[in-house]
């Protein structure tokens, strides 16, 4: 069985490397990318399952890119998993349209539920 895909866009590349050893131990593909330069092509070279999105992005930022992502029919239906340390996370996170969010300093093991959540097969 393929293997489901998960996409994390931010900008702390101890973060990225902590979710990729996470998600990838866990049996996810995972794809990391530091910046929202060019979002929608960055996902549709990998078309991930999931995808977990920053709110403080080099180039548009998290919002504007989640609501690019959002705005394309293509990709309009990957669920987008807003992810930040600002107290303000539930309003960013509508304001983007993103399907939830998720508070940093997060907790690994709700990390992992949160995908399984959205890719339980």
């Amino acid at each position: 069985m393929e293997a489901k895909k998960v996409f994390i866009f931010d900008d702390n590349s101890d973060i990225l490397e902590l979710c990729t050893f996470i998600l990838e131990d866990a049996g996810y593909e995972v794809r990391t990318s530091e910046s929202s330069n060019d979002i929608e092509q960055q996902v549709i070279d990998f078309m991930p399952d999931l995808i977990f999105m920053d709110n403080w992005l080099p180039d548009i930022g998290g919002i504007e890119a989640t609501q690019k992502l959002k705005s394309n029919p293509l990709l309009k239906n990957i669920p987008v998993v807003y992810f930040s340390a600002n107290n303000d996370i539930k309003s960013l996170s509508e304001q983007a349209g993103a399907d939830s969010f998720l508070s940093k300093p997060f907790d690994i093991n709700i990390l992992e539920e949160v995908v399984h959540s959205y890719l339980r097969t």
